[in-house]
């Protein structure tokens, strides 16, 4: 019976069979593999749905912090105000006593008055015009006037405006009818320092200046009125250091940093970066976002030692560490002067590059000292190279056979077919442009605010174990506080166009000039440390 039953069952009955249980087979696997996709799509979404979560979580706490902050902010403020107003009461009689108390003193014989009593005297009677007069005659006692400024400006009935008077003849911009050669912006930006401190809310510090709604107004006049200048006379790249530092040190000075310059700060910060104020004024200028960006752009241009300011006033020497940053900084130096040395050759430029290579390696150990980075950049190499250049320069300046030594200082020709160095190399002015064929690369030394070419090569690679504002012209006036007429500096590999006039940190030596007059003068203290 069984095989009979089988046999009356056809075979496309069976076949039929198998293909529905093929087809119900296939729908599974194509059900199972659509599930572990939706399951896989929903898995995706719910980790993404966390994450920004998480991060919404995270923004909602800054927020809270901020508001929290800000509200603290705007209570210490009310504060503040109730208490400037009555700090400015209990002052002003005491202020105007003391300005006839001063005027009294003048006249019983006021010649007789040392610095700090005459500062005081002129600030009390307002007297803004002998003020500043006296500020640039006693420019050799520039350590003595940073002590003394804050302190004489407190005596001022109204320090703002006795500053913005006092500083008007020459910021925005120059409208002395006789203009002397002596650049003023360094006075400038002194007294503009000085009256920070002054300024300084009772609770709130330097972040918030007391200065009336008529002085801010002033101010952001002032400050108009110097970009429009700027824009006049072929923009930041024609402007002079000393004059976009009185600009930035005036807008931190009377708190009017404008948020839609934020581009144009940044300009002028990097530009010149290696003034030593620099990198304050940029956190003070808002720029703190910022500072990455500032800090690349400084490394792509060869301005290491710079970096290595700006990294450790933004808190991020350790994303840019700087012991790289220094022996990057070598490095360029030293491939900076082979091609030098190789285009041009000969006797004096050896001279020359030895010398450039003594400034740059006095600003690496300065940089080192300055920041203590000794015990991971053990300065022992650096010492040694530098005694070794010091050895041969005074054993070229050592007469050969027997007769006289040439003047180190001579530029001797060259009879020999060889090639020379430039002809006006070693004696260059204030705005003269040299161009050459083969223009040398050159590279900067931030600390010693000077361009020259870069080092030869002295073994750096060791185990882990800036400012001075000197002037060119005129070249009898060696003081270390004076802002020079300077050109910006010129990036590792750019054309030499237009060379700076200021000495390095290191001593009076101008590596485009020489020494002054032939000799080689005492040490040049910095003006700002």
């Amino acid at each position: 019976m069984g095989s009979e039953a089988a046999a009356a069952i056809p075979s496309s009955v069976v076949q039929q069979s198998f293909a529905e249980l093929e087809k119900q087979r296939e729908l599974i696997t194509s059900c199972t593999l659509l599930w572990k996709e939706l399951s896989d799509h929903f898995s995706i979404l719910q980790q993404g749905l966390e994450i920004k979560s998480e991060a919404l979580r995270s923004k909602r706490q800054s927020l809270d912090a901020s508001t929290g902050h800000a509200l603290d902010s705007l209570r210490r403020r009310e504060l503040s105000i109730d208490a400037a107003v009555d700090l400015a009461i209990a002052k002003l009689d005491e202020r105007r006593a003391a300005a006839v108390e001063a005027l009294s003193a003048t006249a019983a014989g006021g010649d007789e008055l040392d610095l700090a009593e005459k500062l005081r005297s002129l600030c009390t009677k307002m007297d803004f015009n002998g003020f500043f007069d006296l500020v640039v005659a006693k420019r050799k006692e520039v350590e003595l006037l940073r002590l003394e400024l804050p302190v004489a400006l407190a005596n001022c009935i109204d320090p703002a405006k006795f500053v913005m008077d006092a500083v008007s003849g020459v910021f925005p911009v120059d409208k002395r009818p006789v203009k002397s050669p002596n650049d003023l912006g360094w006075a400038c930006v002194l007294v503009l320092e000085s009256l920070v401190p002054v300024l300084a809310d009772p609770e709130l510090g330097t972040v918030r200046p007391l200065a009336t709604r008529n002085i801010r107004e002033r101010a952001r006049e002032m400050a108009k009125e110097w970009k429009m200048w700027l824009e006049q006379h072929g923009g930041i790249e024609s402007v002079k250091p000393p004059d976009a530092h009185t600009f930035l040190q005036h807008l931190v000075t009377f708190g009017i940093v404008g948020k839609a310059d934020k581009e144009l700060y940044q300009r002028l910060v990097v530009n010149f970066a290696w003034r030593r104020q620099m990198p304050k004024l940029a956190i003070s200028l808002g720029l703190e976002d910022k500072m990455e960006d500032v800090i690349e752009e400084l490394i792509s241009k060869g301005h290491q030692l710079d970096a290595i300011n700006f990294a450790y006033e933004a808190g991020l020497q350790d994303k840019f560490t700087p012991v790289s940053l220094l022996k990057s900084f070598l490095k360029d130096s030293n491939k900076a002067t082979s091609t030098f040395e190789d285009h041009y050759g000969g006797g004096q430029t050896t001279n020359y590059t030895c010398r450039k290579e003594q400034s740059i390696i006095r600003a690496a150990i300065k940089c080192i000292q300055e920041h203590k980075l000794e015990a991971e950049f053990p300065l022992e190499s650096l010492q040694k190279r530098l005694e070794q250049l010091e050895k041969a320069k005074v054993e070229k300046k050592k007469p050969s056979g027997g007769g006289p030594a040439a003047p180190a200082n001579k530029r001797t020709r060259a009879n020999n077919g060889g090639p020379m160095p430039p002809a006006k190399a070693g004696r260059l002015t204030n705005n003269v442009h040299v161009s050459s064929p083969a223009a040398p690369a050159f590279v900067r030394s931030p600390s010693a605010h000077t361009t020259y070419p870069a080092a030869a090569p002295y073994p750096y690679d060791s185990p882990a174990g800036h400012g001075v504002y000197g002037s060119r012209s005129p070249p009898v006036i060696r003081d270390s506080y004076r802002y020079p007429a300077e050109v910006g500096p010129v990036a590792l590999g750019a054309p030499y166009h237009s060379p700076p006039m200021s000495y390095p940190v290191y001593g009076n030596y101008n590596p485009l000039g020489g020494y002054n007059n032939g000799v080689a003068p005492g040490y040049q203290q910095a003006y700002y440390r």
